[in-house]
């Protein structure tokens, strides 16, 4: 028996359809069949990060090692959201 899709409704913005997606009550199996998912590379897209050089002193860096050992996650993605919530609380 074929499930019926509900039909995805228009959205007035990206906002907005990121809101509807999020919602615990929307659930994405109600409107799409997963069943006839494919999968798909997209060679060509960018990334969304930029490889920078930062030199810091062994001593600093040795301490973020530390401190990301600790909580057992990469010590550039520690890096990464610490600098995010700076920047983030500098533009309170």
């Amino acid at each position: 028996m074929k499930k019926h899709s509900k039909a995805i409704p228009k959205f007035r913005n990206e906002a907005e359809e990121r809101a509807f997606w999020e919602s615990a009550v929307n659930d994405s199996a109600e409107y799409v069949d997963w069943s006839k998912a494919q999968v798909v590379s997209f060679p060509n897209l960018r990334r969304s990060t930029e490889t920078i050089s930062l030199r810091l002193p062994e001593s600093l860096l040795n301490t973020i090692r530390a401190e990301a050992k600790r909580l057992d996650v990469p010590y550039q993605s520690l890096m990464k959201v610490w600098l995010a919530e700076k920047a983030a609380a500098s533009h309170r």
